[in-house]
């Protein structure tokens, strides 16, 4: 008797397992899908950059010499005309003296000696002149020969010729002259060439770097100084030239020097660089900064967030829900009344872990989180929520951010 109740009961267990697995098989496999749903959407570049000035001035010296003294040092604020070193130059200060000496020369004795060789020219000039008049007198009268007449007309021309050569000396000589003129000028450039050794910012700014110091020998080339100019700051991002797509000039962006996490600060898209850097496969964006906190430094490091597209709603789905995508399309498994149904979807904000569709697929419909699962077109699906995998924030990738 208990042996037929035992055979009875494990032929209802049986019957039991048999009826469930005719089911289950009749309701399909149960496979992890996501509920499509409607949800604003950002999408963004997240990348890192540095802190940069719109233009660097290199300063160097046009002439050798000895640094003597070095009156800056980095992060020093510098405007036009400040001193920020002083070079020993012996030759050139010996060439001053030499200018000056010959201009004073000039001045002082040359021209003297000029005004008096002209006083004395003119004096024999007119000594010249009286006795030739008197030979003339003479010549009519009969009482000198001819001869004699003629080397009193012939001295006074000698004479006048050397009066005539003196006034043109002192001409040269003279205040304002070519020849002073000339001195001057070699004066000036003996000057301005000693003046080259005093070392000037030219543009107002922060010094960089410094690459002198007292006792080194410099030479025309060598960069002594680098000034960051003073205006806008920008944020130089090389960003991953898959990248290029998304970006544009003009787009908006939240900065965070890792320095001070606490503190965001906006900047926007003002340059895209036209040309790849082959060897990093990188584009350089530069973002504009204006106002600029005062707490950046220039090469300070910046965590950039490129908004690159926005929809107040959008349809989104997880990536690994969609097949291989075809340029602006792709495909995905569509559960519809329990079946599988192949689906194509138009695709767009795109990122790491979530993708915009724009056509295709509608708010509550549920597709499966295995774009590869091994299905028939209609074969029955039984569905089991799964959670998306949040977004990374992957540097110079392309997530996309929920709001």
């Amino acid at each position: 008797m208990k042996r037929g109740r035992l055979l009875l009961v494990l032929a209802c267990l049986a019957l039991g397992a048999l009826a469930w697995w005719l089911l289950a098989a009749q309701r399909g496999p149960a496979l992890p899908a996501y509920q499509v749903t409607a949800r604003p959407l950002v999408q963004t570049v997240v990348a890192t950059g540095r802190v940069a000035a719109l233009s660097r001035a290199q300063v160097g010296s046009a002439v050798t010499g000895v640094v003597l003294e070095r009156r800056v040092r980095e992060g020093d604020r510098v405007r036009p005309g400040d001193v920020l070193a002083v070079l020993r130059a012996d030759d050139l200060e010996a060439a001053v003296r030499e200018a000056e000496a010959a201009l004073a020369q000039l001045q002082q004795a040359t021209r003297p000696q000029a005004q008096a060789g002209l006083r004395e020219a003119e004096a024999r000039l007119a000594q010249a002149g009286r006795e030739a008049a008197r030979r003339r007198k003479l010549y009519e009268q009969q009482m000198i020969t001819r001869e004699a007449m003629e080397q009193a007309v012939q001295a006074e021309t000698v004479a006048r010729s050397a009066a005539e050569q003196a006034r043109l000396n002192l001409r040269s000589l003279g205040a304002g002259s070519p020849g002073e003129a000339a001195a001057r000028a070699r004066v000036a450039s003996a000057r301005a060439q000693l003046a080259k050794t005093t070392i000037r910012a030219e543009v107002a700014g922060t010094v960089l770097t410094r690459n002198a110091e007292p006792g080194d020998l410099v030479q025309p080339g060598r960069v002594l100084f680098e000034i960051a100019r003073d205006g806008d700051t920008e944020v130089l991002v090389p960003l991953d030239e898959k990248n290029l797509e998304v970006l544009a000039v003009g787009q908006s962006a939240m900065c965070v020097a890792d320095a001070y996490p606490a503190r965001p600060f906006p900047a926007r898209v003002n340059f895209i660089a036209p040309a790849i850097d082959p060897q990093r496969g990188t584009v350089d964006v530069r973002l504009a900064v204006d106002p600029a906190p005062g707490f950046l430094r220039q090469d300070m490091t910046v965590s950039v967030n490129v908004e690159t597209g926005r929809r107040a709603s959008a349809i989104v789905v997880p990536n690994d829900a969609l097949a291989s995508t075809d340029g602006s399309h792709s495909e995905l498994w569509l559960i519809a009344d329990g079946r599988a149904t192949r689906r194509k979807v138009a695709l767009g904000l795109r990122g790491l872990a979530q993708t915009e569709v724009t056509a295709g697929l509608q708010a509550g419909d549920w597709v499966l989180a295995d774009a590869r699962a091994r299905l028939t077109p209609g074969e029955r699906v039984r569905v089991v929520p799964a959670t998306p995998a949040a977004d990374p924030a992957t540097r110079n990738e392309l997530p996309v951010k929920l709001d």
